[in-house]
């Protein structure tokens, strides 16, 4: 029994004893409707106790209907209009934090720096998403609409530490898009998140807290933003059925940027692609694409992605003579994950190589051969998991931010190398909900600035003061206590 039948009847009995004392209701003709919707629920009725009868004893009346592939879940709210699958479904993760800039005694550091308690939202949504049959069970038209739900902080406008002008609330603000669907896979039109970024998400214990594997993962300068694990914009992508175990994915996003060199913000888009605002020379890209092969059997899951940002505009990390100009940057990975059923043990591995193009090596932080990430989760009982994870920046050929200490003006190579480290606890109460707690700790060498929460937690932790100047070889670390819903 679809959830939707008791809510129908419940609005139907409420106008049913309303309708004898609407002033209008001797009219005939409004009597006729009347008397034609009690007939309408009289047959609903029918046929919610009929289904009662029908249903085996003990069998839960609302049970996921089995989608197309690339569109599964569980709805929360699933309606029927006009022969239209509409569906209503959103998250809620909030979290209370307590964390250490590592800034505290630092000599030229200024403000408020150290331990601070703070409240977040962490990439909390609401959406809707459809679809309409075309062809019988073959052909489909899908389409789905998010945003992001501001559940701690006040939405608003441009981000004042940041310069960021997008509102991340605005309606179709997260991944949204129109397509069709079919036994051949589905082909889909908008904005999401990008195949490589999706295919490694379930390996990450730590989504959506302060310790998120992508502090790291896919982060080419230890910012907080992860260039190779982000939502790409104005977007084309297919996505295939399973064969065999396999799954494959490729996406083009065209950069549609009338600047030679991405020095602007593509047509239509309120910030330069990458993430920043204007001017746009701080990893501005132009044509992006995304592709991803997954394999599944059993316990075992096993991936490759690869991503290329064409034309990547760097001009931001020129500090001398020596010109980075514009050069393409691409990332590469592959990972396992292995689910141990006797034991209750998930393990993940995975490692990611990230390389800018032909750029010089003394302002070359972009480029890392090496970057691991390893996590384990436990369960201790049935609700009750332990996670831990461990993730490592290997060194970069250069680094704009580093100059010799002996005043000689030598930039780079340094030891820009970082290891993060997580440990947790999940309490679930049902598939729906659960609580955690976690402890991060990120260790930068050097000549490192990675923070912590880059492209998961709503309140990130960075490497800046109260001037906004960053520094660099700090130890940053943080609790979270949070509920996800």
């Amino acid at each position: 029994m679809k959830r939707k039948l008791p809510f129908v009847i419940i609005v139907a009995s409420l106008f049913t004893l309303l309708a004898p004392n609407v002033a209008f209701a001797e009219d005939s003709a409004v009597k006729t409707q009347i008397d034609q919707m009690q007939m309408q629920i009289d047959a609903l009725k029918a046929q919610v106790n009929q289904q009662q009868a029908e249903a085996p004893k003990g069998q839960h009346a609302d049970v996921a209907k089995e989608q197309p592939v690339g569109f599964s879940y569980k709805d929360p709210l699933h309606l029927r209009v006009l022969g239209t699958e509409v569906s209503l479904y959103g998250l809620a993760d909030v979290s209370i934090d307590y964390a250490d800039n590592g800034l505290k005694g630092r000599p030229g550091a200024i403000g408020n720096n150290g331990w601070l308690p703070q409240v977040s939202s962490n990439l909390s949504y609401l959406g809707v998403r459809g679809s309409h049959p075309l062809f019988g069970e073959h052909l489909s038209a899908i389409f789905q609409l998010e945003t992001e739900a501001a559940y701690s902080y006040t939405p608003g406008g441009p981000n004042p530490q940041t310069g960021d002008t997008a509102i991340n609330n605005g309606l179709g603000a997260r991944n949204s898009y129109i397509g069709l669907i079919g036994d051949w896979g589905a082909l889909k039109v908008g904005k999401t998140d990008a195949p490589y970024k999706t295919s490694t998400a379930r390996m990450d214990p730590f989504d959506r807290t302060l310790g998120d594997y992508n502090t790291i993962v896919g982060n080419t300068g230890g910012d907080n933003r992860a260039e190779f694990d982000t939502r790409l914009a104005h977007s084309i992508w297919y996505e295939s059925p399973n064969f065999s175990g396999f799954n494959f994915a490729l996406l083009w996003a065209p950069g549609q940027n009338r600047g030679t060199d991405n020095i602007i913000s593509a047509r239509g888009e309120p910030n330069c692609t990458g993430g920043n605002p204007e001017p746009c020379n701080d990893g501005s890209f132009g044509d992006a694409y995304s592709t991803t092969l997954t394999y599944t059997s059993g316990p075992l899951y096993l991936v490759a992605g690869y991503e290329l940002h064409k034309d990547t505009n760097r001009l931001g990390d020129e500090a001398g003579p020596v010109v980075t100009g514009v050069h393409d940057e691409w990332a590469f990975k592959v990972g396992a994950q292995y689910t141990f059923a006797q034991t209750g043990t998930t393990v993940n591995a995975l490692y990611e190589k990230m390389e800018r193009v032909g750029a010089p090596d003394a302002y070359n932080e972009r480029s890392r051969d090496l970057t691991l990430w390893f996590a384990v989760s436990q369960d201790l009982m049935k609700s009750l998991a332990l996670n831990l994870g461990w993730a490592h920046a290997g060194k970069s050929p250069g680094s704009p931010t580093w100059t010799a200490p002996d005043g000689s003006g030598q930039v780079g190579p340094v030891n820009n190398a970082a290891n993060m480290y997580d440990i947790g606890l999940k309490h679930r109460f049902d598939k729906a909900a659960f609580v955690y707690l976690t402890f991060t700790d990120m260790v930068n060498e050097e000549g490192a600035h990675f923070d912590l929460g880059a492209s998961g937690h709503g309140a990130k932790i960075d490497c800046k003061d109260q001037t906004g100047a960053c520094f660099t070889g700090t130890t940053i670390k943080a609790v979270t206590l949070g509920m996800n819903y």
